[in-house]
């Protein structure tokens, strides 16, 4: 999925000064953002608050959606670099292409792992036809400076693992968690699993203390470390955390997501991650151009034009509340 915002900022990210080295309980409020003609998304990375959890540097969630009578997620060919993307359904299906020339459908739970490194270009669509409901989360891992300029590849993995206790089900999506590892490559030590609870449900997850945490909440109701967390919004929770109790009030689905404070300073800007103004602006060329990030074949539309880089140079950052 791309970020699709028109009127696009230059943000620095990351940085080891602007973590919370204790655990605390921030609860972040979503951007609501127009995702084509009938995806609304919820976007909760970067926030005004908290720009990056880990390496995890971009976080939307969207749905559940009906549409039956709708065209569903339409994203036309954009670029990516310096980064992974992760896409993670609930509900419905989503057609990728890119353009190392992979062609897969991801169904709900099932890893749809796509590195981009130095430059690629791709495509989501609802297929033809398509399931009734659309629901689930798009996300971005920062690659660090030595991975960066990586080969780009997708990688498809349809059956991953999962921790198993009374009342709760954790797929592992990327990394490890109490002993079970992802397929999914990674390139900083992090954690993204899916939790499924059940109604009334009271456990807790083991953590590792040197880790920052976040919950996102995908649907139900639940209580976080004490704090209800609702459908579309994300608890960030700081580290030195050695687990993280957790209660369902009803069945409920959330996503943790977690990793080493990401000690690098990113400079991101629409679908790209860079280390400089310099490597947005002669990414941007390289698009506007035509080279560098290949062609997606088989997309039935025009690829989405780069927007206008801003006139004024980069943003100092924001203090974290």
């Amino acid at each position: 999925m791309s970020n699709l915002d028109r009127q696009a900022d230059l943000t620095v990210c990351g940085g080891r000064g602007f973590v919370v080295a204790e655990p605390v309980r921030e609860l972040l409020s979503p951007r609501r953002v127009q995702l084509g003609e009938s995806t609304e998304v919820r976007r909760l990375l970067p926030n005004l608050g908290r720009r990056m959890v880990g390496a995890w540097a971009f976080v939307d969630h969207y749905g559940p959606d009906d549409i039956a009578d709708e065209p569903g997620m339409q994203v036309p060919p954009h670029p990516h670099m310096g980064l992974q993307t992760v896409s993670w359904l609930h509900d419905g299906e989503v057609l990728h292409r890119d353009s190392t020339g992979s062609l897969e459908t991801i169904r709900p739970r099932e890893l749809g792992l796509m590195t981009s490194g130095r430059a690629i270009s791709h495509s989501e669509e609802s297929p033809k036809p398509h399931a009734r409901l659309l629901h689930g989360a798009q996300l971005w891992v920062a690659l660090p400076d030595a991975h960066r300029h990586v080969e780009p590849h997708f990688q498809h993995h349809a059956n991953l693992p999962q921790v198993t206790a009374a009342g709760l089900t954790a797929t592992v999506i990327l990394g490890e968690l109490d002993g079970a590892a992802s397929p999914g490559t990674t390139y900083t030590p992090l954690i993204g699993a899916d939790l499924a609870l059940t109604a009334g449900t009271e456990t807790s997850l083991p953590l590792q203390p040197d880790f920052e945490y976040a919950v996102l909440s995908m649907s139900g109701e639940a209580h976080v470390d004490g704090v209800p967390v609702l459908p579309g919004s994300m608890l960030y929770l700081g580290c030195g955390r050695r687990e993280l109790p957790l209660r369902a009030l009803s069945d409920a689905g959330l996503m943790l997501l977690g990793g080493e404070p990401f000690e690098e300073e990113i400079v991101m800007f629409w679908n790209w991650i860079g280390r400089s103004q310099q490597d947005i602006e002669e990414a941007r060329e390289a698009w506007t151009n035509g080279t560098r990030f290949g062609e997606v074949k088989g997309y039935d539309g025009d690829r989405l034009p780069a927007p206008e880089l801003p006139a004024t140079p980069l943003k100092p950052r924001g203090r974290v509340r």
